[in-house]
């Protein structure tokens, strides 16, 4: 694999999400939301994962910007980091596919919400969460630079870590013990680890 192709691929990654998630999005835009979490913070945590997760990562592709966090590309990084793009993009599917109208972009409770906890969720409470770390660290070991390489751990744990336990406080109070029963037999975002 070349420099060139690895950037490739890392904008496949990009794509991919996107059309993945148009779909989704424009179907769940009809559904009334009952309640949600959004406001300024929320709007931030995003921000600052879209500019880990895209923008930084792609300025970078396009201007080589910042040159001086650049160290030497390595093959075979690169060829893991399509295993974990890939990885990343079959999740991101399976997540949205489980969720179909209950996915929203911010923490919403939307009406008729269900508690989803077949397929993709059988074991995994945040799959949606696992496919971006999944793509935090493809970006890592695709793109060779210290800034656009980690911008996307950086900005996406932001928002995880200030995110997760809000999101998890709002299905206990919307599922009561049906969502605690759910998180004693589930791991959080990695199975057999978190």
């Amino acid at each position: 694999m070349t420099p060139a192709i690895s950037k490739a691929v890392f904008v496949m990654l990009a794509i991919g999400w996107y059309l993945i998630r148009y779909q989704y999005a424009r179907r769940s835009r009809r559904e009334t939301v009952l309640r949600s979490d959004r406001g300024p913070r929320e709007t931030a945590l995003l921000l600052v994962s879209l500019c880990g997760l895209g923008v930084v990562p792609l300025v970078y592709i396009a201007t080589s910007f910042p040159r001086l966090a650049a160290y030497p590309f390595q093959p075979s990084l690169a060829w893991l980091g399509l295993f974990f793009a890939a990885a990343s993009l079959l999740m991101f599917q399976l997540t949205h596919r489980a969720l179909g109208r209950n996915w929203s972009i911010s923490l919403d409770v939307r009406e008729g919400h269900q508690l989803v906890t077949d397929g993709i969720y059988r074991k995994i409470r945040h799959p949606m969460y696992t496919a971006f770390w999944l793509w935090a660290v493809a970006q890592a070991l695709l793109l060779p630079n210290w800034v656009a390489g980690f911008s996307g751990l950086v900005g996406f744990g932001i928002l995880f870590f200030g995110r997760v336990g809000r999101e998890e406080q709002m299905m206990l109070e919307t599922f009561g013990e049906r969502y605690r029963e759910y998180m004693a037999r589930t791991y959080r975002v990695i199975p057999l680890i978190f």
